[in-house]
Parts: C-alpha cells; sequence; structure tokens
C-alpha cells in the first residue's frame, strides 16, 4: 500500500527533523488550561497547580502490535493516542496532554504521516486533550509509536489497583470479546485476499466488533458516570490483555481472590455470533481476547444501589479472601482457576 513509486508522495528528507514536525502539527491547538506552552521548545510547560500528574507511556510496533494490510493509518493513529488515554482514565484521572514519537523507514512518504497524524488529531479533538511534543527518526524497517499520556487527579481521587477487598463487587463496563473476533475477522480477510487480490470482503456484518479492533473509545464517560453516582471505586485497571490477566493483577495487588461467574460476563450478540462461525467459547475470548479497553473495577457493596441496573455497568462477581484464590464459576457451577492467558509482549 505504501510501497508503490507515486510521484506525488514526498519523502521525508524533504522537510527533515523540525519541519516533519511543524508541518504535522500545525493544526493541532490548545484546548486545556493546564498547557502553558506545547510544542515549539525544548520542552512542554504544564502547571497542575494542586493536582497529582498522571504519566502513562505505551509503544506500537509493526508487524507485532498492528498490520498495515489491514488497518488504515488514521485508525492507527486514532487507536494509538486512545489506548493511552484509557490508562489515565482507568487512575479516575482526566487525560490533558500527549507526547508521540515515532521511528519511521523510508517507505512511508509525508502523506503516510499526515494521516497517521490526522488520527491522532481526530483523538485529541474528541477526548479534549492537547498534543504537547514528541520526538521523530529514521528506522530501518517499518514503523514504530511511542505515546504518553499525561493527565491529573484531585489529591486523594486517584483509584489504584492494590485498593480491593474482600467482599466488594467487580464490575465492568461495556461488553467483552469484540476487539479480539474483529482481528480474527480481519486475519481470515487478509488470507483470502492473498489468495484472490481481487475479493471484496463484506464486512457490513461484523462492523460493530471489526471498529472495536480498528477504532477502540477509551472510557472517559465511565469516570464521570461514577463520579456523578458518588461512587468511588476501590481498585480499577483497564482490559487491555484480557478479563482473566486483569482480574489477576487486582487480586496480585489488592492481595485477594475473586470469584467471576460466567453467566454474568457482557457479551454483544455479535462477538457471539462470530464467535460460532470461528468455532471459538465466547467465555474463552472474554478471558483472553484483550485489547476491549473497558474498565475493571471493585466497588463496596453498599454502593450497589448506586449502580444497579445502569446500562453500561455489569457485576461480574466479587472478591473474597486471597487464600480463596481467582475462580471462573461456570455456568454448570463448576470452579475454575483463572489463568493469565491474554496478551503477552514477550510471547
Amino acid at each position: 500500500m505504501l510501497e508503490g513509486k507515486d510521484k506525488d508522495k514526498t519523502p521525508l528528507d524533504k522537510l527533515g527533523e523540525f519541519g516533519l514536525i511543524n508541518h504535522l502539527t500545525e493544526v493541532f491547538t490548545v484546548k486545556q488550561s493546564t498547557t502553558k506552552f506545547g510544542i515549539g521548545d525544548d520542552a512542554a510547560v504544564l502547571n497542575f497547580e494542586d493536582k497529582n500528574v498522571l504519566v502513562s507511556t505505551d509503544q506500537l510496533i509493526e508487524g507485532i502490535h498492528f498490520d498495515l494490510s489491514y488497518m488504515p493509518l488514521k485508525h492507527l493513529g486514532y487507536k494509538a493516542a486512545v489506548v493511552n488515554l484509557s490508562d489515565i482514565y482507568a487512575m479516575n484521572g482526566t487525560a490533558s496532554q500527549l507526547t508521540v514519537s515515532l521511528a519511521v523507514s523510508n517507505r512511508f512518504p509525508l502523506e503516510a504521516l499526515e494521516e497517521l497524524y490526522s488520527g491522532i488529531q481526530l483523538a485529541c479533538d474528541l477526548y479534549q486533550v492537547d498534543l504537547v511534543g514528541g520526538d521523530t527518526t529514521s528506522s530501518d524497517k517499518g514503523l514504530y509509536i511511542s505515546v504518553t499520556a499525561i493527565g491529573h487527579v484531585d489529591e486523594g481521587e486517584a483509584v489504584y489497583r492494590n485498593g480491593a477487598r474482600p467482599n466488594d463487587l467487580l464490575v465492568v463496563t461495556g461488553d467483552l470479546g469484540g476487539a479480539y473476533m474483529g482481528l480474527q475477522v480481519l486475519q481470515r480477510e487478509k488470507e483470502v485476499f492473498k489468495v484472490n487480490p481481487n475479493s471484496q470482503p463484506d464486512l457490513e456484518p461484523y462492523s460493530y466488533i471489526v471498529e472495536r479492533q480498528l477504532k477502540p473509545e477509551a472510557r472517559r464517560d465511565i469516570v464521570a458516570l461514577l463520579n456523578d453516582l458518588e461512587v468511588k471505586p476501590t481498585a480499577m485497571i483497564d482490559i487491555s490483555d484480557g478479563l482473566s490477566s486483569e482480574i489477576l493483577h487486582l487480586c496480585t495487588n489488592s492481595k485477594v481472590g475473586c470469584m467471576l461467574y460466567e453467566d454474568k460476563i457482557p457479551l454483544d450478540p455479535t462477538v457471539i455470533s462470530a464467535c460460532e462461525e470461528f468455532n471459538l467459547d465466547s467465555t474463552t475470548v472474554a478471558l483472553s481476547g484483550g485489547e476491549d479497553y473497558e474498565l475493571l473495577f471493585t466497588i463496596d457493596q453498599k454502593d450497589f444501589p448506586k449502580i444497579k441496573g445502569n446500562p453500561n455497568l455489569t457485576v461480574v462477581g466479587h472478591m473474597t479472601e486471597a487464600d480463596r484464590g481467582a475462580h471462573l464459576i461456570s455456568r454448570n457451577e463448576q470452579s475454575i482457576p483463572l489463568k493469565a492467558q491474554g496478551w503477552n509482549s514477550f510471547g
């Protein structure tokens, strides 16, 4: 897609590093009062006054985290921003700034990076964050993206992974497994395309799960919702590596166990039908698929009446004493130890 000999493409060496940065970022505007000075000097200047600053960094590597044969560059830029913002919301915080660094090979012309940055800009506009810096350099192979998200939270309002207590309720937002099943569809269509380049896939029946993979959304709305409901989670994490892995993170950090109920796990009908088509178990997909970027959190039982019946939130289990371990209670009431079988960066 990017390796053609189109004479209209602009090689990056025509601009140089600083010219490239200026070109890609000139359309970004400042939205946050905490941004005193953004791009254009040796460092950004941020002022958070009496708030605690939150910082999270993530990397995306071509061939490991994304495949440009089916991931449009605009979607990639959007996703790279959003998955980092999700970490800020998982701390009960407000995201306010981003930095983006790239290592890019000479197969990418200027126009490709413009597409990438248009996705980043879309995320910045939608989530009301400022792009305040980053770096660009060359790569001998492919595209590397590193994004740092910056945010803030009031003193005493941050939610960590280590605050869950026995008898707390375990709650998840949205539904699970969609991103993984969207990936299965895209990978299948890639293989079909290899055999028959003239084939045109019909992705309409899979639009929800494909979007969950290509264009995930961070749950900023949940932070606001819980605040409105006057519910502060006791522990929280975002679901990037699969439900089972994230539950075990909470259990380890909080020194508790967990009972997760299979029949409570929220699944979209599209996920269920796709699992049947691919001969996959939907519970396994929800537990281990990852990349849903929903929030998983625990609350005190006394707060249950405040969230009861809310369509955004599902109680899927409760925390126990640590010596009871972490288990899935199946639909036929079998107790199955949870295992971390989600994404492994070095697997």
